[in-house]
């Protein structure tokens, strides 16, 4: 009898133990982003964000957090776009477009001050969900189905509410026509976040 509550016992502190280094939340938040390149215009767009998140702890500085977003990113087509692809410009095409991406960041957290304040590093993976197809002529798709991207930012933690800013930089070309203009996205990601 003894040795099973000995076993139940060490069963019941091991499980606390891991739970206290394992957490999953959801959150929201806005991306502000842009696409840089002749064909678009130089101005930030908003988009939204929304997705899960979960951390694991590594040490006492040092939490892995992995997530699931799904991200929108917006812009417009600048009047240079119809020079640089005259032969499969589709006169017919919208100048406002909206990208969405399933998103898997893979972020570091480094606690700057106890738990409350973090600096994040790290890539995030993101595959193209829809887009604007009418671009090119005959349907043709103007955008790479994926996108690689480096983040930075910082995380406050109040109890179970996480606060982020971070700042997005593409770093390959999305443009799927050709190279004549490289597309990269570039922007920042602000959310609120709740663990559970």
């Amino acid at each position: 009898m003894k040795t099973k509550l000995l076993s139940l016992a060490a069963a019941v502190l091991f499980s606390s133990a891991v739970m206290a280094q394992f957490h999953i939340g959801a959150k929201a938040g806005a991306n502000i982003i842009k696409i840089d390149g002749k064909s678009f215009k130089d101005e930030f767009k908003f988009g939204y964000s929304l997705g899960g998140f979960m951390e694991i702890r590594l040490s006492n500085k040092f939490v892995l957090q992995p997530e699931v977003l799904f991200n929108q990113a917006s812009t417009t087509i600048d009047s240079s776009y119809k020079n640089i692809y005259q032969g499969v410009f589709n006169a017919s095409a919208q100048s406002k477009v909206k990208l969405n991406y399933l998103s898997i960041p893979i972020l570091l957290n480094y606690k700057l001050i106890g738990s409350f304040l973090s600096l994040q590093a790290g890539p995030q993976f993101s595959v193209l969900m829809s887009k604007n197809k009418t671009l090119l002529q005959n349907g043709g798709e103007a955008f790479k189905r994926g996108d690689f991207s480096m983040l930075g930012g910082v995380q406050v933690k109040v109890g179970a509410i996480r606060i982020n800013g971070r700042y997005v930089v593409g770093l390959n070309n999305i443009n799927d026509i050709d190279n004549q203009d490289k597309w990269k996205t570039e922007g920042f990601q602000l959310s609120v976040g709740l663990a559970l």
